[in-house]
């Protein structure tokens, strides 16, 4: 057998734990399934060949969980609305072993504005004022939350704060102003080098400027923040990183141990809804990661990545179904704004598609999310039904079922000087929660398992050799694929996934398969019928990145981006011809000539022995008959052929070197690497002499 350590699970993120608790003492803990609710996505990205597992899990808080306009800011335990952590990994799924193989991984987390605030959606207005619900002199509900957040990440803290700041009427700018006030407050009595870090930008204003990119500012932003919390990586630095290390590879943090990397700390980002603006942002800080991650793994260069290449699109793709779908959990509609309208070449059609957007949110906001959210408060468990108490749709509101310091006065009282939990500060920049001590050993159990479970074994999880499978149902060939979905399909282009492309380049820009199509045709007929556009002020108060600015910053960010030639039919059809390839070029040969006389009676020549080896006599060929079935099976062949043939090829024999490679290729799977002698070393330095010298 196979010992293995089971940790508990980080109850913030279970969604079934209320309906497990029933359960939870009677039946097998193997048989205890927790759910999470968010976003998972997975591509894999080629690099020559190599694969590349690319995966984005998105974990949603159930603590005070719900919709848009009915969960703001926090509740009296320091969680807050919206929360979302959100976790990259790498994977080097050349090999496949957990103890051999290289990971990789990057956390960040968005979430509200850690205050006592709301808005009223009873006015029925695009966007109802924000209004601070308590006053908090002393940061209580701050400091419960980032409490939280040290124990778990560690420091620095570092807050992403996207809220505006130059307003007209104050609207954004009252959480910012309370925001700067908590934490300068809670910063008083921490050590100056685990102190909260916080960056506000008010990123609406830089994206009405045009003289300013916002995407480059923020790639300064997302530099700053990985190089100072780093990522974690199961395997020291490669020796090609330490002989010639890059400038930025020396002054990226976290913790080094001898196994790899340690991330220390998170970036916290957040704007009003935590949905537009954050995703773009939240993007950004992952690709400048991603660029860290790919280095830490070997697989490029120099830490960089730049837009435009197959690599950053995969990216891209799945940053911008990750957005979607959290903004449809919370938001009701899908992403307004995107990282295309940011770097202003999203196509006209897009400001279409923003105002029904647009127009879905604001109608979920307004008739649907009080029934989703009784429906979230009664599978959280937040309210339980009772005999001879009202019901769930009879309340007139359920701040008392979020806010339980409302029903009953708290016992203890918390220090407004050392909010934080006692033993944090000693092991920063470690979280809390990772380091080791009796408390944290008393949340892992030790489980005995045979060496062939699926939960150790990764073959058999993954191929599964007891089942009938089929190659259209595996999942590793049906996901997003750099080299299928993204990279040029004309030959002679550079495959690496690394190259910068040309928007006419892409497969998926030039290639478009059929629901793109569909989906582009339903958009012209929507834009057709569509009434006419609202004016620039009725739109920057109904999207999320405008409202209420001074009017020579007002005008939406569609109508300044890069305009798009529609063509017709004919044009249309003078691109396919560039695009489809003649048979001549793929094949080598014209398919639609006749062939020779000569090929024609080598072809003839060929059918006829073909014909002769299977030849038997008609009268044994009896199908109903069970008893002549052994004649029709085993068939006698006429002519005397090699054991090298069309029909029979006798299996190579392999010699001691090639045997000795895939035997030395097999134990570098399980972990055996064998040493290297004086011809590896000789071999190695000649290449990096004619390589780098």
């Amino acid at each position: 057998g196979v010992f293995g350590i089971c940790s508990k699970p980080y109850e913030k993120y279970v969604w079934n734990g209320k309906l497990l608790e029933a359960v939870k003492n009677t039946v097998h803990p193997d048989w205890l399934l927790y759910i999470i609710h968010g976003f998972c996505g997975q591509s894999k990205l080629l690099i020559y060949g190599r694969p590349i597992y690319v995966t984005l899990i998105a974990r949603r808080s159930s603590k005070f969980a719900g919709t848009r306009f009915l969960k703001r800011g926090a509740n009296c335990k320091g969680d807050v609305a919206n929360e979302v952590e959100t976790e990259q990994i790498l994977y080097d799924a050349s090999v496949m072993s957990f103890s051999a193989g290289s990971y990789s991984s990057y956390v960040q987390v968005r979430g509200s504005v850690p205050l006592y605030w709301s808005q009223d959606i009873s006015t029925m207005m695009p966007k109802p004022p924000i209004t601070l619900d308590q006053a908090d002199p002393f940061a209580h509900v701050a400091a419960l939350h980032f409490d939280q957040m040290l124990q778990r990440f560690g420091s620095p803290i570092i807050i992403l704060n996207l809220v505006k700041e130059r307003e007209k009427r104050k609207h954004e700018r009252i959480l910012s102003e309370e925001l700067v006030a908590a934490v300068t407050y809670l910063n008083q009595f921490l050590p100056p080098e685990h102190a909260i870090i916080y960056i506000p930008w008010d990123m609406a204003k830089y994206t009405k400027s045009k003289l300013c990119n916002v995407l480059d500012r923020l790639n300064v932003i997302a530099e700053s923040v990985v190089k100072k919390t780093g990522f974690f990586v199961n395997r020291p630095d490669s020796y090609c990183s330490i002989l010639r290390p890059d400038e930025k590879w020396k002054e990226l943090g976290g913790c080094v141990v001898s196994t790899g990397r340690l991330q220390t700390g998170v970036l916290r980002t957040n704007c009003v809804d935590c949905l537009d603006r954050t995703n773009t942002a939240q993007f950004m800080v992952g690709k400048c990661a991603l660029a860290y991650q790919l280095y830490s793994l070997g697989l490029i260069d120099k830490p960089n990545l730049q837009f435009d290449t197959d690599a950053v699109r995969l990216f891209e793709e799945l940053y911008e179904d990750h957005g979607d779908t959290l903004s449809l959990q919370y938001g009701g509609s899908q992403l307004v704004h995107r990282v295309k309208t940011y770097r202003k070449i999203a196509p006209w059609t897009q400001h279409s598609k923003d105002i029904m957007q647009t127009l879905s949110r604001y109608y979920s906001n307004a008739f649907s999310d009080a029934d989703r959210q009784d429906s979230i408060n009664l599978f959280l468990g937040v309210f339980k039904p009772t005999e001879g108490k009202p019901h769930l749709w009879e309340l007139p509101t359920d701040f008392y079922l979020h806010h339980k310091n409302t029903l009953s006065l708290s016992q203890t009282r918390r220090s407004y000087t050392y909010w934080w939990t006692t033993g944090v500060l000693k092991h920063l920049p470690l979280p809390f929660d990772e380091v080791i001590c009796a408390e944290n050993r008393r949340k892992l159990t030790v489980k005995k398992f045979h060496k062939y479970e699926e939960e150790i074994d990764i073959h058999n999880e993954f191929f599964r050799p007891y089942e009938l499978s089929s190659f259209d149902e595996t999942f590793c060939l049906a996901m997003t694929n750099s080299t299928r979905d993204f990279m040029p399909k004309n030959v002679g282009i550079d495959p690496s996934p690394f190259t910068v492309r040309k928007p006419d380049e892409t497969g998926k820009s030039v290639l478009g398969n059929k629901s793109n199509r569909e989906e582009t045709v339903l958009q012209r007929k929507t834009a057709a019928s569509a009434p006419p556009p609202p004016s620039e002020e009725a739109v920057s108060s109904s999207s999320e990145d405008d409202s209420g600015t001074d009017k020579e910053d007002e005008g939406t960010v569609s109508q300044r981006s890069t305009p798009v030639k529609v063509t017709d039919t004919g044009d249309n059809t003078k691109i396919t011809e560039n695009v489809v390839q003649s048979t001549k070029d793929v094949y080598g040969v014209n398919l639609s000539d006749v062939p020779s006389e000569d090929d024609l009676t080598i072809y003839t020549r060929f059918v006829q022995l073909g014909q002769s080896q299977h030849k038997q006599d008609k009268s044994s060929q009896q199908f109903c008959s069970k008893h002549h079935l052994d004649r029709v099976i085993n068939l006698i062949p006429i002519s005397s052929f090699s054991q090298d043939n069309i029909y029979e090829v006798q299996p190579p024999r392999a010699d001691w070197k090639s045997i000795e490679i895939f035997h030395a290729h097999i134990q570098a799977g399980r972990g055996n690497m064998q040493p290297l002698g004086k011809d590896d070393f000789l071999m190695y330095r000649e290449y990096i002499r004619n390589r780098y010298m």
